[in-house]
């Protein structure tokens, strides 16, 4: 399994069109980015590729890190810097199977696989399949498993990829208060990619401050929706990954660490 992380910003990305704070500037200097989520499997035994959300940025991805073009792909949630690449597969591609997650919002009164098929009927090459949350299927060769997370108010999930020994697991958007079940399905993973959007220290510049504290006080979640880089820290130790990176991460990362260890950027790849 062949893991490249093509996308590991939150929704603006890092450099942030328009932006000259410090840590927007410094990644102009380091010539690194952090475009829109999204990350690219391949199964070297199948010579098959899946995509794991489908980036606003997808054409540069693709050209930028010389991947091969997908050959089905997964969905989590449906916000825009995770679905609205889908419209490249338009002449791109003459197939693209998407798989998603079958429970209904109550927000949306739909599913995300219900969403994704409505608001993409138009793309002939696109065909969607919706899951049972916990429930194995297999795609492109790899076992595949959608789990719920939490992040209020759309449905998100993240999702455990198995072939062989190898496994790896992705967060979703989600906060710290992650069900037991679903992180006993993201436990144990070779690499564990978990959402951090910032340090917990910025929890106090956001309205509702920061959530889901541990034993010293110290926010795992910033806001209501997404772990802070301590929080995706914590997470990968109980879940005893292997290795882990933190994505989603947004350019309000102070400079001098925004581009340290275990942040990500993009273009990084791991064998498992």
């Amino acid at each position: 399994m062949q893991v490249t992380l093509l996308g590991t910003g939150d929704t603006t990305g890092t450099p942030t069109p328009g932006c000259d704070c410090d840590t927007c500037e410094r990644a102009r200097e380091l010539g690194v980015e952090r475009t829109r989520f999204s990350v690219h499997v391949h199964n070297e035994a199948t010579d098959e590729s899946l995509l794991v959300d489908i980036s606003p940025d997808f054409r540069h991805q693709m050209l930028t890190n010389e991947v091969a073009l997908p050959d089905a792909a997964l969905v989590t949630h449906i916000h825009f810097d995770h679905l609205h690449g889908l419209g490249n597969a338009y002449r791109l591609l003459s197939s693209l199977p998407v798989h998603a997650a079958a429970e209904t919002d109550p927000e949306t009164g739909e599913s995300v696989a219900e969403t994704v098929a409505s608001e993409y009927d138009y793309l002939d090459a696109v065909t969607v399949t919706g899951h049972d949350t916990h429930d194995s299927f297999e795609v492109c060769g790899f076992e595949v498993t959608f789990v719920p997370v939490v992040h209020p108010p759309l449905v998100c999930y993240g999702v455990r990829i198995d072939h062989g020994d190898a496994s790896l697991a992705i967060t979703g958007d989600t906060n710290f208060g992650i069900a037991d079940a679903s992180r006993e399905v993201l436990r144990g993973a070779d690499l564990l990619l978990a959402d951090g959007i910032t340090p917990a220290s910025r929890c106090q510049y956001h309205p509702l401050g920061g959530d889901h504290h541990d034993d010293e006080g110290v926010p795992r979640t910033f806001g209501t929706k997404h772990m802070t880089i301590e929080g995706a820290r914590d997470l990968a130790a109980e879940l005893d990954a292997d290795r882990y990176r933190v994505l989603h991460v947004s350019h309000f990362t102070q400079a001098e660490q925004a581009f340290e260890d275990p942040l990500a950027v993009d273009g990084e790849q791991y064998h498992l």
